[in-house]
């Protein structure tokens, strides 16, 4: 980690992630640049916004703007770090903000059902690709709650 790879003065860019918020996009966990304070999804996301603005923008570490949570992530050194030093507030997104998850009909990227064939663990409003061999092929399972 290093000092000119963050700016603790810089506040995050907003609650959620930015281009899915502009898209319509949705997200599992939300990421933040430490050194401009963009916040993106993160790679278990569809779009995977945190890592492509790190690589387009050259800004290698983030923070995990989640709750609880306090870890950062280097890109370039592929590593983890448990803490790191405080970053201008907020230091996650609202605790009562939701997940968006995709729109009830659609999977996990957000696509039609019909006609893709996909295999998919649908919870709710949100829906999991599930691994090759543990579903055949267009088969979904529901998962009532």
């Amino acid at each position: 980690m290093t000092a000119e790879s963050i700016d603790a003065t810089v506040p995050p860019g907003g609650t959620g992630c930015a281009e899915c918020d502009e898209a319509g996009g949705w997200w599992f966990h939300l990421r933040r640049c430490a050194q401009c304070g963009h916040i993106g999804c993160c790679d278990s996301s569809p779009a995977q916004h945190a890592s492509a603005h790190a690589a387009a923008a050259g800004h290698p570490l983030i923070r995990s703007f989640e709750p609880g949570e306090s870890w950062f992530w280097s890109y370039a050194e592929d590593r983890m770090y448990g803490s790191g030093p405080e970053l201008a507030p907020p230091e996650h997104h609202p605790a009562d903000q939701p997940v968006p998850g995709p729109a009830p009909g659609t999977t996990s990227r957000g696509r039609d059902r019909t006609g893709w064939g996909q295999r998919t663990l649908a919870a709710g409003n949100l829906a999991f690709p599930l691994s090759a061999g543990l579903a055949a092929p267009g088969l979904l399972v529901s998962m009532s709650t």
